[in-house]
């Protein structure tokens, strides 16, 4: 097999997927402001549609900040946000287009968003969540463990951290480092052949 360069390590695949689990509780381990730029800093570089990067992210730490989001979650995700270092929203900006000329100078691609709302909406949540993604995997390339989450009332996180209705909420994401109760066994995965085909 020809490859443009060497695959990655064995302990790095590891980090990344074969051992990588979905953390449910985490130590209490504080996680500095340099750590999250860094986080950043990886995923940004990412692809996406137009190089659009609809994505938007609010990295809650603060008891404050906590306060507001917890009555926005099912009951069994409290715990789990209550011990996570950070909950990342991730977030798409319903008016991503505006940083286009900017960010795609290919050519003017902003009026294809400017007169379609529908397009504008489906780029957007489908960019972002391409970047939440990964944002999974920088996190665990930094050493930090991963806990996503969709149990939430959307219009109630909107509601407590966007006042202004552009960006909107995608997912929530925990991140730390997993306490061992808070790591279960892994689930099966489906085999190739159940849910892929070669033609």
């Amino acid at each position: 097999m020809t490859t443009p360069r060497p695959p990655l390590p064995d302990a790095a695949l590891d980090q990344l997927f074969r051992q990588a689990h979905t953390a449910h509780a985490f130590l209490d381990a504080p996680m500095e402001d340099s750590l999250l730029h860094t986080l950043y800093d990886l995923t940004k570089w990412a692809p996406t549609a137009f190089n659009a990067q609809p994505a938007r992210w609010v990295f809650v730490r603060s008891p404050e900040a906590k306060a507001l989001l917890l009555p926005a979650l099912m009951p069994g995700n409290v715990p789990q946000v209550k011990s996570a270092s950070v909950t990342v929203i991730v977030a798409h900006d319903s008016q991503f287009q505006e940083h286009l000329p900017s960010q795609f100078p290919a050519y003017n691609a902003k009026p294809l968003f400017d007169n379609d709302p529908v397009l504008t909406e489906t780029t957007a949540f489908r960019n972002s969540s391409l970047q939440g993604a990964y944002l999974i995997l920088a996190a665990r390339a930094l050493g930090l463990d991963v806990g996503v989450m969709s149990g939430f009332d959307a219009q109630q996180v909107n509601a407590a951290f966007f006042l202004d209705g552009r960006w909107k909420v995608n997912f929530l994401m925990n991140l730390g480092v997993a306490a061992p109760a808070g790591i279960h066994p892994r689930g099966p995965r489906l085999p190739f052949e159940a849910v892929a085909s070669i033609r």
